[in-house]
């Protein structure tokens, strides 16, 4: 691994660690308010670690995933299902050091698949370390990066050593919904050219190449259809096909929940049977071979206190939930 980006931690003095490129001196705002877009500064902040059920079967296998959910967004859409840590900052600051303590116990309690980075990038120098410590204890276990999609071709580059697998989403092809919901109109550009970089790091997720049951290195990308706007889904699914071709990982997405008043009326509402089958039938039309698909129904309730796919991180278990491959 790379010594300078393991002690990269003055890339928080004009931190430039997502494509907004704030700027913002992140190192110096310990006990003031946080600036920046991500809204959190040097200090690491985690809201859970532990085993999560509810990802892609090569990732969540049957011990589950390893999860890390960080404190704070560089995307925070407007909708975020995890909104109580990407905009409402819920999580506790600890020392990288107590991190890999946590992360090291959940391995050994658990016997977990994999460990589970989400939301890292604005936490990127601490994560690399957290990394270099883990594989210094004996980890050998895949490090996967889940993220939204969005961002820094320069950041991907600093991480390629630490990664496994990347787990990225693609959310936007209609710049318009991109500013509306996440403020950032070139969402789509950005996210392909991030994706692209992944792919050319990791290749497609090597679970589909060599039918293991566990996935230890690639790229899966991920799409949540948002009620109202299967147009902005179905022409995802058409970029992600003409730029990555049929093989592509894909994981299509139902289980929206409204989880706050949305001024958009649409958003107030989850996917219906209709939408999805609309976008689902494009993908199977497409020709899409690796397809993970999330049908409406799975998590049976849509009720914010109910869904098993909505997190609620005052719990010491935030959420269950299954996808299944079709």
């Amino acid at each position: 691994m790379n010594s300078e980006a393991i002690d990269s931690s003055n890339l928080f003095q004009e931190c430039r660690l997502c494509p907004r490129d704030c700027g913002i001196n992140r190192s110096e705002r310990a006990g003031q308010k946080p600036a920046g877009f991500c809204r959190e500064t040097a200090q690491l902040k985690v809201a859970y670690v532990g085993p999560h059920f509810g990802e892609e079967p090569p990732l969540g296998g049957t011990h589950g995933s390893g999860t890390v959910f960080f404190s704070g967004c560089s995307l925070r859409c407007s909708y975020c299902q995890n909104f109580q840590i990407s905009r409402e900052g819920m999580g506790e600051a600890l020392a990288v050091d107590e991190l890999a303590e946590r992360v090291i116990k959940m391995i050994k309690a658990h016997s977990v698949h994999n460990v589970n980075f989400v939301t890292p990038d604005h936490f990127f120098p601490h994560v690399f370390r957290l990394i270099f410590l883990l594989r210094g204890k004996g980890c050998d276990l895949p490090m996967v990066f889940n993220t939204s999609g969005y961002q820094s071709i320069p950041m991907l580059k600093m991480a390629e050593p630490f990664v496994d697998i990347y787990l990225p989403d693609f959310k936007y092809a209609d710049p318009s919904l991109a500013a509306r919901f996440s403020k950032c109109k070139d969402y789509s550009d950005v996210a392909l050219r991030a994706i692209s970089e992944m792919i050319l790091q990791k290749g497609f997720l090597d679970s589909f190449e060599s039918a293991s049951l566990l996935a230890r290195k690639g790229v899966l990308v991920r799409h949540l259809i948002l009620p109202g706007y299967t147009e902005n889904s179905i022409n995802v699914l058409t970029t992600l096909y003409l730029e990555f071709g049929a093989r592509l990982p894909l994981s299509l997405m139902s289980q929206y929940t409204p989880v706050r008043h949305h001024q958009e009326e649409n958003m107030n509402r989850p996917v219906t049977s209709e939408e999805f089958q609309k976008v689902y039938e494009h993908a199977i039309d497409l020709g899409f071979e690796n397809l993970f698909v999330q049908f409406p129904g799975e998590g049976e309730s849509r009720k914010p206190n109910e869904d098993p796919f909505l997190p609620d991180f005052k719990k010491s278990q935030p959420f269950k939930g299954r996808l299944r491959r079709d």
